[in-house]
């Protein structure tokens, strides 16, 4: 478990960057790996030994998720608060996981009832074992059991996404991390992922991933020093409230703004001009929890007039300043 307590800038998690991490608790499962992107993270981890507690069938949630990361959101489960809030942790550390499955299923993610997301983690679980076979519809079924079609079709309606091709990302995540973490042979990796010819393979992960295997690792590069991230976040974070225009973060970056967009991209898979929304977003959520007035923020943050930033806060998070600002006093 990470609960970040502070930085700037995003983290990344199995090769997917996030920027709203603020205010949540995140879990990850084993064989996942997280970066944190700027170098003034400060970070609580708790590991946790037990594996007894993994194989709690209302647990498993937030370690074995889909298609997003595993996470509660912090501020609304107070006894997750209380726990962390302690100098000295219990010995039985399963007291904050047991919190968090309950905030997780309060949070009610994918909008389903208890009964179907066991039957959701059913299925996870066979993705988990079975992701480097090529499965039918009728395998897979066979796999999950009972009412198997049936079963599949929820899965669709809930996730957004059939089993099938959830079994292809799986496969395509832990075929990227064995080209980016270890020293075996693309070739060797094709096979082991099922792939009867690599070229095949090549050729799908040149689809997905939008480059060839061997250019994939090569541009990965996790041993060497890449300080182009943390120079961006840095620039970000000291510049975000009077500088909107991407040039100037191009011309600080001694980059094109075509080069400079295109390496965000590819980094980050989100643009420069959503970098920046997000840092002014994170910077009016802090403010928002201090006394200083709605319009004084607007101003502080840039915007020429309070109902503009009344805009683009509620755009952006789907509640207006003041709305956010009383349901953190409610949480109080």
């Amino acid at each position: 478990m990470f609960h970040i307590l502070k930085g700037n800038g995003g983290i990344e998690v199995d090769f997917k960057s996030y920027h709203d991490w603020k205010d949540k608790l995140i879990f990850l499962e084993k064989g996942q790996y997280i970066k944190f992107l700027s170098e003034n993270f400060l970070v609580r981890k708790i590991e946790f030994e037990d594996e007894k507690v993994f194989r709690n069938k209302d647990v498993r949630v937030l370690f074995k998720h889909l298609v997003a990361l595993g996470y509660i959101n912090f501020d609304e489960c107070e006894v997750c608060q209380q726990y962390l809030n302690n100098s000295i942790f219990s010995k039985q550390a399963s007291d904050i996981i047991d919190a968090s499955s309950k905030q997780w299923y309060w949070q009610n993610p994918f909008h389903a009832n208890h009964e179907e997301y066991h039957i959701i983690f059913d299925i996870k679980d066979v993705i988990d074992k079975e992701y480097k076979n090529h499965l039918s519809n009728e395998q897979i079924s066979k796999m999950i059991g009972f009412r198997g079609y049936e079963a599949q079709s929820l899965f669709k309606s809930k996730i957004g996404l059939s089993v099938k091709s959830m079994l292809g990302q799986k496969r395509f995540l832990e075929s990227k991390k064995e080209i980016a973490f270890s020293d075996k042979s693309i070739k060797e990796i094709a096979y082991e992922y099922g792939f009867k010819d690599p070229a095949y393979f090549n050729r799908v992960f040149n689809k997905l991933a939008g480059k060839s295997p061997n250019k994939f690792r090569e541009e990965i590069s996790f041993e060497s020093k890449d300080t182009f991230l943390p120079d961006l976040y840095n620039l970000l974070e000291t510049h975000h409230k009077e500088q909107r225009a991407l040039a100037f973060y191009a011309d600080k970056m001694h980059l094109s703004i075509k080069t400079l967009s295109q390496k965000v991209k590819d980094k980050l898979n989100v643009t420069l001009g959503q970098l920046i929304r997000q840092e002014l977003i994170n910077t009016s959520k802090f403010l928002l929890q201090t006394d200083i007035s709605i319009k004084e923020i607007a101003y502080q943050l840039g915007f020429e007039e309070a109902n503009h930033f009344s805009y683009f806060f509620k755009h952006h998070t789907s509640s207006s300043p003041s709305e956010y600002r009383q349901s953190l006093l409610k949480r109080q």
